[in-house]
């Protein structure tokens, strides 16, 4: 399976009313849901390729993360591309231990060839980056988690 056939399953996904969606392959594993309880108590994403040759460097193969509990997070308001600067020589708009301000941009998500800023709705300090650049992301997966 290839990342733009994974890509448009994920899209499919986001625009349906399915909660969870289990698709199984030869050489991929793939677990969607919408549901933001199921997705904290197992804390992770899995996306499971089993024969490494057909594997893309853009696919997470496993994916864990713990978040903490006091920390706010900022959101994907759409599913796309993940960019940590406007240019793939550029300088990353956060790192973990910048301050942010409210409003203050702090990636880009590309849809459909269309460059999407996305800015913190809170103030503190980025703790944890989720995704790295060129990552596929999903409407409302946490990008980044905020401290005070």
């Amino acid at each position: 399976m290839k990342l733009n056939e994974i890509k448009s399953i994920i899209k499919d996904f986001e625009s349906s009313t399915l909660t969870v969606l289990e698709l199984e392959t030869e050489n991929v594993k793939l677990k969607l849901s919408k549901n933001k309880e199921q997705l904290l108590e197992n804390k992770s994403t899995e996306v499971e390729v089993q024969n490494p040759v057909q594997q893309t460097n853009n696919v997470p193969v496993i994916t864990t993360t713990t978040l903490n509990p006091n920390a706010q997070s900022i959101k994907s308001p759409l599913v796309g591309t993940f960019y940590e600067s406007s240019t793939p020589s550029g300088k990353p708009f956060v790192k973990v231990g910048d301050t942010v301000k409210k409003g203050q941009v702090v990636c880009i998500v590309e849809a459909m060839k269309i460059m999407n800023e996305i800015t913190s709705a809170v103030d503190g300090k980025i703790e944890k980056i989720l995704f790295k650049n060129g990552d596929v992301v999903g409407f409302d997966d946490i990008l980044f988690t905020v401290v005070q």
